[in-house]
């Protein structure tokens, strides 16, 4: 059995013993699941506290509908598919209220910068810095994408989904994943070409590493301090 068949079978006995009244199971599910919901959430939404606010919601309506769960498709695709439309929604309405809905106001930083920064840098200051720039352009670049072709590339680049889960996430087919994929990478790429890009530094999270890979970017290697 393989890691990802173990994990598809643990949750759906986690969700079994659920569905018979055991509280302890649904909250091992949320244990298992709370940090990617939260990730997805955080990358769709730019906002920390409505990934918070997003992630409480999305497990409080699953844990209503359990008993609807039919386990056609993997417990953890079902709530992901929960995260993508709640944070869509929440963009849709802020742009009906007339609010930019990616922007970070000025002298904040941007939540998924900073959490990028705070694994990769490894308390270098100098690094910090030339992170928070390259990371910067590269959200700013993937925040332009349309969002359904925004939502694939988190699904697949950042959350390590494969063409299949994603296609079953976002309700289309392996083809649609797999065009919005070309297109992106073309997209993000032509964004970050007219600037250098720093020489090849190793250490970087695995997410951001496997999103400059998406799109024929470098990675990123650390220099030895010299000084």
């Amino acid at each position: 059995m393989t890691p990802a068949q173990r994990e598809a079978a643990t949750a759906a006995l986690l969700v079994a013993r659920a569905k018979a009244g055991d509280g302890q199971a649904f909250d091992q599910l949320v244990r298992r699941y709370r940090r990617r919901i939260y990730a997805l959430a955080l990358h769709l939404s730019g906002s920390g506290s409505e990934a918070d606010d997003i992630t409480q919601d999305v497990f409080l309506r699953a844990f209503r509908a359990l008993d609807g769960f039919e386990g056609r498709s993997e417990f953890f695709t079902w709530v992901y598919r929960m995260t993508v439309n709640r944070a869509l929604n929440a963009r849709r309405d802020r742009l009906r209220r007339k609010e930019q809905p990616m922007t970070v106001p000025e002298g904040d930083l941007d939540p998924r910068i900073e959490l990028a920064v705070e694994i990769d840098a490894q308390g270098d200051p100098r690094r910090a810095a030339e992170l928070r720039q390259t990371y910067g352009r590269l959200l700013g670049a993937l925040d332009a994408l349309p969002p359904e072709m925004r939502t694939t590339v988190v699904l697949v680049a950042l959350q390590g989904l494969s063409h299949g889960e994603a296609a079953v996430v976002q309700k289309c087919s392996e083809g649609t994943i797999a065009w919005r994929m070309h297109e992106a990478r073309r997209r993000l790429h032509d964004a970050m070409a007219p600037t250098k890009i720093p020489r090849k530094r190793t250490g970087l999270s695995s997410h951001l590493e496997g999103l400059l890979a998406e799109v024929g970017l470098p990675i990123l290697e650390l220099e030895p301090d010299v000084s």
